[in-house]
């Protein structure tokens, strides 16, 4: 009998990417977006993809191992496939997830507060690059769609808000600029000084997949 394991879990002080939580979106094959939908619309979900240090991704991996060794069948593989994406800056990424719906019954919307644990309004709008932590429910899973420990969306906590950045749907072409005239402009007679040339650095070696796998051998241990 496996020993009891929790299958609650807080990932603390992350990075929100492209957080879809203030409603229901599904991905549309024709506008090749997340667009948002129904909570009963089939693929509409709850979703936030997040970045952590290699420390963070660490403890998260060995959780939901813990997790997939309470929950796994006799018919199940003994380990399921490494989840997240290293990035370029070393760093990995990975989402949690809520269903909009399971049958008949749509899901109750991931809470979203603020760093004093005060709940936030319902339309409250989370921005890429804003730290947070979440709250998520380990689910172990083995079938045709495969091996693994998804992670339940429950609740988000938001640290520190990154204004949200609107970009010109428009390239840079010739004509009007809205930069201030010479006449209008009181420092226009101030020199600006010259910026130093720095040496661009050596870019770091790329480790590739041996990297990662030996880390993941590691996490193993």
């Amino acid at each position: 009998m496996s020993e009891a394991v929790n299958m609650n879990y807080n990932i603390n002080n992350i990075e929100a990417l492209w957080p879809r939580i203030n409603r229901t979106y599904k991905f549309d094959p024709q506008e090749k977006r997340s667009v948002p939908c129904d909570a009963f619309d089939d693929g509409a979900t709850y979703t936030i993809q997040f970045k952590m240090t290699e420390a963070q991704a660490k403890d998260l991996y060995k959780q939901m191992a813990a997790a997939y060794k309470a929950k796994r069948e006799d018919s199940w593989p003994d380990k399921f496939p490494m989840p997240f994406k290293k990035e370029d800056d070393g760093t990995f990424s990975h989402k949690a997830k809520l269903k909009g719906a399971y049958g008949v019954e749509a899901t109750r919307k991931p809470a979203q507060y603020d760093a004093a644990g005060v709940k936030l309004d319902d339309d409250f709008l989370l921005t890429t690059g804003s730290t947070v932590n979440i709250a998520i429910a380990f689910t172990p899973y083995h079938g045709a769609i495969g091996t693994g420990v998804s992670l339940r969306l429950r609740a988000v906590q938001v640290i520190e808000l990154k204004p949200m950045e609107e970009q010109s749907p428009f390239g840079a072409v010739e004509g009007f600029e809205a930069s201030p005239k010479e006449d209008d402009n009181p420092f226009a007679d101030v020199e600006e000084p010259k910026k130093a040339v720095k040496k661009a650095a050596a870019p770091a070696p790329d480790k590739g997949s041996d990297d990662l796998s030996s880390i993941i051998d590691d996490w193993d241990d």
